[in-house]
């Protein structure tokens, strides 16, 4: 346990208790929402922002942040009174607006519509899974570009998860990927609070968490009392402290924490509190200032971050110019790569085919890919343990292994769908361009995912191979019949059906040149 100050901890349950009366101020106003996950674990996201995390509020997008995913996406009011507190540009008028249209603080946190929110979330497990990929980013980026005494890439990616996202399958395969490949840099805190929607969990739910955690190979520790700040800043700093593992801290945490009446229920998972309620509640928690503001001391206490953030990247704005100037190469190509340019003279010349070289366009996305591939090196990705089927090995190069990180080939395994959410989390980071690839019947698989990178335009090429209902002995269950037209019902899917050879080598072209979506590439065996 650490020791602090009796004045440390008050301020920390004094910042806890503001981000609660903004949810409870939030959820009232609009009527709806889900105001007791954030007044549960407001202590671990104030840890997570005001100690622990490493990012300016004056530059959201700096390269070198700290990312933060709420994958608990429903909790939204706990992210947006985190930045709001914190200074990031979220008013309270922004509050005020909360599940408004056309507001900045919508239901569930939307990536590039609210300065601050690095994942778009909601559908339950997709964040963490996305977070590997960003973790993923990160490691990999780092061994491609960091040098002796130069750690231009050097930041952690942080997780609130709940129940229901450690329920869904695609955390699970997620999850063991991220042990696999030792992502020490990737810490998931678990808002253990026993509610779901429908009641108590153990009436779905009865597993050891931290023992299936530690079988994947992580690390993981426990906090028996969520709204102990001293507790849960100590397994914060404790995890930050692991570096050859990914961890998990599960949080026991209290939903609706301050209720008189609907503390610990299910009532008030996803029901506002109620004005009698709502009053009852601010009396238990001592909070006296009036709705939509936030006391002087908690403001003054959050200014902190933003003179530590400030602080921070002045520091590593420091290191990069000395980088600049002493690895020149490598600075104008990370910048390049930041800002999502393609190298000069990517797609010159595309391959081509004559009319006698009639082929299956799985193998021609092969010399297609392999072309791109050693004219942009931050294309990278790979395929659901079907590499040799879909033709997606990139010629020469390594595999991305946990003592290899800065391979380029990526063996997802069979882990359809969080390969497709750790390819949106790749493109989210920045400064790589993932593709992904399985059979077209087995988009199925990643569908959500899928859906999630065409909602948030990540620049992810899709490759699926195998398009053909005649594929024979393989049978029904591996005949794609309606799947085409399923992908093309979804907006902002650039769905492509390439004909031959050079119509796939235009499709890649196209592909890799989109920077506002993803591209699935049809492909037949």
């Amino acid at each position: 346990m650490i020791q602090r100050s009796d004045d440390d901890r008050q301020r920390d349950v004094r910042a806890a208790n503001a981000i609660r009366a903004l949810t409870i101020d939030a959820t009232q106003a609009s009527g709806d929402g889900h105001p007791g996950m954030p007044m549960g674990a407001a202590p671990m996201g104030w840890a997570l922002y005001r100690h622990a995390m490493r990012h300016d509020p004056a530059d959201p997008s700096w390269w070198n942040r700290d990312r933060y995913v709420q994958s608990a996406g429903h909790g939204s009011m706990l992210q947006y009174g985190l930045l709001h507190l914190t200074g990031y540009p979220l008013t309270m008028d922004d509050l005020r607006g909360y599940r408004q249209w056309g507001s900045l603080t919508p239901g569930h946190p939307e990536v590039g519509h609210t300065p601050g929110v690095e994942t778009t979330t909601g559908p339950l497990g997709q964040g963490l899974a996305t977070a590997v990929g960003m973790a993923l980013a990160e490691a990999h980026l780092a061994a491609r570009f960091n040098r002796p005494g130069f750690d231009v890439v050097d930041h952690r990616t942080w997780v609130i998860a709940s129940d229901g996202d450690l329920m869904e399958g695609v955390a699970s395969e997620a999850s063991s990927l991220a042990g696999h490949l030792r992502l020490g840099k990737l810490t998931v805190l678990y808002d253990d609070n026993h509610i779901s929607i429908d009641g108590p969990t153990d009436i779905t739910f009865s597993e050891d968490v931290l023992e299936r955690y530690e079988a994947y190979g992580w690390h993981v520790q426990r906090v028996e009392d969520g709204a102990d700040p001293d507790a849960v800043l100590a397994a914060i700093q404790a995890a930050g402290h692991e570096l050859e593992r990914p961890s998990l801290v599960a949080v026991r945490s209290t939903i609706g924490y301050g209720s008189p009446k609907l503390a610990g229920t299910s009532k008030v998972h996803g029901s506002v509190l109620g004005e009698e309620e709502a009053a009852a509640t601010k009396r238990a928690l001592g909070i006296d200032w009036p709705a939509f503001t936030v006391p002087e001391d908690v403001q003054a206490d959050a200014a902190e971050v933003r003179r530590r953030g400030a602080a921070d990247r002045a520091a590593w704005n420091e290191l990069w110019s000395g980088y600049r100037e002493a690895h020149p190469d490598e600075a104008v190509e990370l910048e390049r790569r930041m800002a999502g340019e393609l190298p000069d003279g990517f797609d010159d010349p595309l391959p081509s085919f004559g009319p006698d070289d009639a082929m299956a366009t799985r193998k021609a996305s092969h010399a297609a890919l392999n072309h791109f591939a050693a004219r942009m090196p931050e294309l990278l990705g790979g395929s659901a343990d079907l590499a040799g089927s879909n033709l997606t090995d990139l010629e020469g190069e390594r595999s991305l292994r946990a003592d290899e990180p800065g391979g380029r080939i990526v063996h997802f395994g069979i882990r359809e769908h969080a390969m497709a959410a750790i390819g949106n989390g790749l493109a989210l980071h920045g400064g790589l361009r993932p593709f992904v690839a399985t059979f077209l019947v087995f988009s199925d698989y990643l569908r959500p995912a899928l859906r999630l990178s065409a909602l948030m335009g990540t620049p992810v090429v899709y490759v699926f191979t195998h398009d053909s209902i005649g594929l024979g002995g393989d049978g029904p269950t591996h005949q794609p019949e309606a799947h085409l037209a399923s992908l093309r019902a979804i907006p902002n899917l650039r769905t492509i059906r390439p004909a031959d050879g050079n119509e796939t080598a235009q499709a890649w072209r196209q592909a890799l040149e989109r920077r506002d979506g993803p591209t699935p590439l049809n492909l037949t065996r």
